[in-house]
């Protein structure tokens, strides 16, 4: 990892049909010491996705790509643990060298409440349940899920793998909504079981649960809150998935 300041290493000029995901920050509706709200990029061939982007995210960002270099910016819903950092992409790309805008598909309550839909350098793509959008090598599909406003989920295919991102949600949405032949699943697990029914989100058994109807191939956890046992909801997501189960973390890279 470059030191702070200096320019990322230039992203492999053939990277084939490799598709990454690579954490940028993963903590649950607020940021711990030293953490990041929720982001990741997503690296299906030669096209750099960002989805969502939390307080924090875009410093780690920077570290792994040039943010000139992403093609699209998928914003899961209106909560600013998951947008916060698009004041830093729209800062830098407009004075940071940036010659086109960069696409933000996100439903349209994100623009209303971030303030940044009148910027040249965001271009926004308002999108819904049911809506696909292709971005380069990738192509996205959107599927609403029980959490507060507008939260849509995403599946991602491309380069024959599929990812699948639950983004926000309670117990009420399925993932099986996001289709067949998942070959990872990045679910929300943000509490323990004792905190089931305390707010619109998932425990650690049922990401497991969710993960396990939806028959996907790997569950990797995310969006834990900071003050609770990371250790506790991986082994309540294990037990319900009947499989073994990864941890989000920052920096950390999961190839498809």
């Amino acid at each position: 990892m470059p030191r702070s300041g200096s320019r990322p290493a230039t992203p492999p000029t053939d990277p084939g049909d490799e598709v990454t995901l690579t954490v940028l920050g993963c903590d649950g509706s607020w940021p711990g010491p030293g953490g990041a709200g929720s982001g990741y990029l997503v690296r299906v061939g030669g096209t750099l996705l960002v989805l969502d982007a939390g307080p924090g995210t875009f410093a780690v960002l920077q570290t792994l790509v040039d943010p000139s270099d992403v093609d699209a910016v998928v914003i899961s819903h209106h909560h600013p643990d998951h947008w916060a950092d698009l004041y830093a992409l729209d800062t830098q790309a407009r004075f940071g060298g940036r010659r086109d805008p960069v696409r933000v598909y996100a439903p349209a309550e994100v623009a209303r409440r971030a303030g940044t839909d009148r910027t040249p350098m965001l271009e926004w793509h308002e999108v819904a349940s049911g809506d696909r959008a292709g971005v380069g090598e990738a192509s996205c599909a959107f599927h609403r899920t029980d959490h507060a406003g507008e939260t849509l989920a995403v599946r991602i295919d491309g380069a024959d793998r599929a990812l699948g991102y639950s983004a926000d949600t309670g117990p009420g949405w399925s993932a099986e909504s996001l289709g067949s032949g998942l070959d990872l699943f990045l679910c929300e697990a943000t509490y323990t079981v004792e905190h089931e029914g305390t707010a619109g989100h998932l425990s650690g058994r049922q990401a497991g649960e969710a993960a396990r109807a939806a028959g996907t191939r790997r569950l990797v956890i995310t969006h834990r809150w900071p003050t609770v046992d990371g250790r506790a909801v991986a082994e309540e997501a294990r037990d319900a998935f009947g499989g073994p189960v990864e941890q989000a973390a920052i920096g950390k890279e999961f190839t498809l």
